[in-house]
């Protein structure tokens, strides 16, 4: 997994890379759409946990039958919410951005970009729902081989298609939206032929209407709490934006940067993040709590040493890094700033949002929501506003580690305890 969730890593930095040839304004408008496209990829997310966790269930007590027809039903519940969501993102574009802070000169730019993004968004969340199945069986490698498909189609159309090549004309940063929906067309065309193939889904007939509707509420009972989870990421983000538009252009374009990386230093917790869950739902179903605690206990050290060797790392090559991306000197400035600070909290982060996992595994995800709320409401934008006000970006990228120190203390604990009861005889 850690080799697909690379390739995903790649595929963003990919498309900031090549619109940051084209300039800082183009950067900078990227920059801004990021929380907004993280929010949607938040809800597959969370449709992806609700799919894993009771897929694996039912997996581990043989129902594979059910198992696939739930699948199926998911599937079709999927591509329903996400017409919905892409017509009402297209009349959202210009109130959400204005809301965001985003100067008149940059929401054109932007416009251009998530119109086609929206437009296409159907088929990101159905690929990533799909590759959800696979994990939810262990099959963990087709699903990496998925993700390394579509950054291998972006990362061939992005230039083609931003710079124009031969009679294809160069459109721009719609060309780096538009490649991103071609890829994800593609790869959801493959997988869902795979998954056919496989047998892994199975169609319902319609005087089944009321299973289908029962499979569709198991689900969104564990994916709209995990939905919303991960939506208090880009939630937080949009704020920090915000903040961070008041030191102009260079500071906003250099956190893009920085929001990106943070998702490639991760990528290692991220791949455990989607291996730990089926892991820990077929061991719950079996009863076999001793295993659940001792796997996620080891997860939480190793992304803690993990994190921390990953840091010193990014002490050597924050001069180089920051310089490769742009030949701004104050987006380079500020891109070694957020290095050198931001990524001491990774490992914490990541105890954060693994802790998280492990509730929704364990069909505890609103106690994932309000992990996840309190990180929000009660530290991560608080403590950030502070840090802004008193000490400028600096004292905002401080503030964040803070945060992140705080939560993974708490959620680490409230794990604990409560697969401590889970081991106490009933």
């Amino acid at each position: 997994m850690m080799f697909g969730i690379v390739s995903l890593m790649l595929f963003n930095l990919v498309d900031i890379w090549f619109v940051g040839l084209l300039g800082t304004q183009e950067m900078a408008a990227l920059a801004f759409t990021f929380p907004v496209s993280f929010a949607i990829v938040s809800l597959a997310i969370g449709l992806g946990i609700g799919m894993s966790a009771t897929l694996a269930r039912r997996i581990g007590r043989g129902e594979t039958d059910t198992a696939a027809a739930m699948a199926t039903d998911t599937l079709l519940m999927t591509f329903i919410l996400m017409m919905f969501v892409g017509i009402l993102g297209q009349w959202a574009i210009d109130p959400v951005f204005v809301l965001m802070g985003a100067d008149e000169a940059l929401r054109p730019l932007i416009h251009d970009y998530m119109q086609i993004w929206f437009a296409g968004s159907v088929f990101m969340v159905m690929n990533m729902v799909c590759n959800s199945i696979f994990r939810a069986r262990g099959d963990t490698r087709r699903s990496a081989m998925v993700m390394l498909i579509a950054s291998a189609l972006n990362l061939i159309l992005d230039p083609i298609l931003i710079f124009g090549l031969g009679p294809i004309p160069g459109l721009g940063i719609k060309g780096a939206a538009l490649a991103s929906v071609l890829a994800w067309a593609m790869t959801t065309v493959i997988v869902i032929s795979i998954l056919l193939q496989r047998r892994q889904l199975k169609w319902s007939p319609m005087d089944s209407i009321s299973v289908m509707f029962r499979h569709w509420g198991e689900v969104l009972s564990i994916s709209i709490p995990a939905a919303l989870s991960n939506i208090t990421t880009p939630v937080a983000n949009g704020v920090l934006t915000a903040l961070v538009a008041s030191h102009g252009a260079a500071a906003v374009a250099a956190f893009g940067v920085g929001n990106r990386l943070e998702s490639l230093s991760l990528l290692v917790c991220l791949a455990l993040s989607m291996t730990l869950p089926p892991l820990i739902s077929q061991n719950y179903g079996a009863g076999q709590i001793a295993r659940v605690k001792k796997a996620y206990s080891s997860v939480i050290r190793f992304a803690l040493c993990w994190q921390l060797g990953l840091y010193l790392l990014f002490i050597i090559i924050a001069e180089p890094v920051s310089n490769w991306f742009t030949s701004d000197p104050d987006v380079a400035y500020w891109i070694k700033i957020w290095i050198l600070i931001v990524p001491v909290g990774f490992g914490f982060q990541a105890t954060t949002f693994l802790s998280a996992s492990t509730f929704n595994a364990l069909h505890q995800p609103l106690k994932a929501l309000w992990i996840s709320l309190i990180r929000l409401f009660l530290l991560y934008l608080p403590l950030g506003w502070l840090g802004n006000y008193f000490g400028g970006l600096e004292g905002m990228f401080a503030a964040l580690v803070l945060a992140n120190v705080l939560t993974a203390v708490l959620a680490w604990y409230w794990v604990r305890h409560h697969l401590q009861r889970l081991m106490q005889p009933v």
